[in-house]
């Protein structure tokens, strides 16, 4: 364990590191020295160096970043990103994810939405694109919305919405009644939701679907017919644990029938 003294995070990029492993970074990296380059930037001091961003998995602390949760460091040097890549099942709200939540109760001018996490998460009515106090959105008790979180932290109830910063939808609010709605595992999720993900674009090749990703797990998907919608559901489960020539196959002998 790297707890006792710490290792340097570029270091430990692709091993395995555990909760409450220290990972030290870079000197200009580290927070106190960048208040003082800023407080330097009056004085005539160089142009600020890349900033470095602290994803899930890891959170600041006074040596460097802290290990909240066990499994793979990653880094990317285009954006100055570390985070940890785990097999996670439970989702913990984040602000900017976008989740789909299932309504729970209606609270007065409140709803309520499961979002898979340890407690509920809040939406208000007036959250959604046109919505005011005469015209209410149309949501029941049982119905799937697909929103992005406002607020999450550990201190207070995760707060959800359906507009963007302009009070555009943007392709969020309630989801359609027909189609499936299943669990994968968040690493799934993020595989998915990659640009140009391999897997999206062979399933697009066989049938026509709506697919809609949530950051929390969950899936909703919608073909022509329920078969279709069940194959896809299938290949979607099973392409966590198949190599790209076996999901290929797969697709294959879909394709044939």
């Amino acid at each position: 364990v790297m707890s006792a003294r710490g290792e340097a995070a570029e270091v430990c990029v692709g091993r395995v590191v555990l909760p409450g492993d220290v990972l030290l970074l870079p000197a200009p990296a580290r927070p106190e020295e960048d208040e003082e380059r800023l407080l330097r930037l009056g004085a005539g001091a160089g142009p600020p160096r890349g900033r470095l961003l602290c994803g899930p998995g890891l959170r600041r602390c006074a040596a460097g970043l802290l290990v909240t949760k066990g499994g793979v460091l990653r880094h990317r040097a285009a954006g100055g990103a570390y985070w940890v890549d785990s097999q996670q099942k439970r989702y913990v709200p984040v602000k900017g994810d976008h989740v789909i939540g299932i309504v729970t109760a209606k609270a007065g001018d409140v709803f309520k939405l499961d979002v898979g996490g340890s407690e509920q998460a809040s939406l208000s009515y007036l959250a959604f694109e046109g919505a005011t106090k005469r015209n209410r959105p149309n949501v029941q008790v049982g119905d799937l919305i697909y929103g992005q979180f406002l607020v999450a932290n550990k201190d207070m109830e995760p707060e959800m919405v359906c507009i963007d910063s302009s009070g555009r939808s943007s392709g969020m609010g309630l989801i359609g009644q027909d189609g499936f709605l299943f669990k994968v595992s968040l690493g799934l999720i993020r595989k998915l939701l990659a640009p140009k993900c391999d897997v999206i674009q062979e399933l697009s090749q066989l049938y026509p679907f709506e697919l809609v990703l949530g950051m929390n797990g969950r899936i909703w998907v919608k073909a022509k017919t329920v078969q279709q919608t069940l194959i896809l559901v299938n290949i979607l489960e099973a392409c966590e644990y198949m190599t790209a020539e076996q999901r290929k196959q797969a697709l294959a002998k879909l394709s044939g029938n």
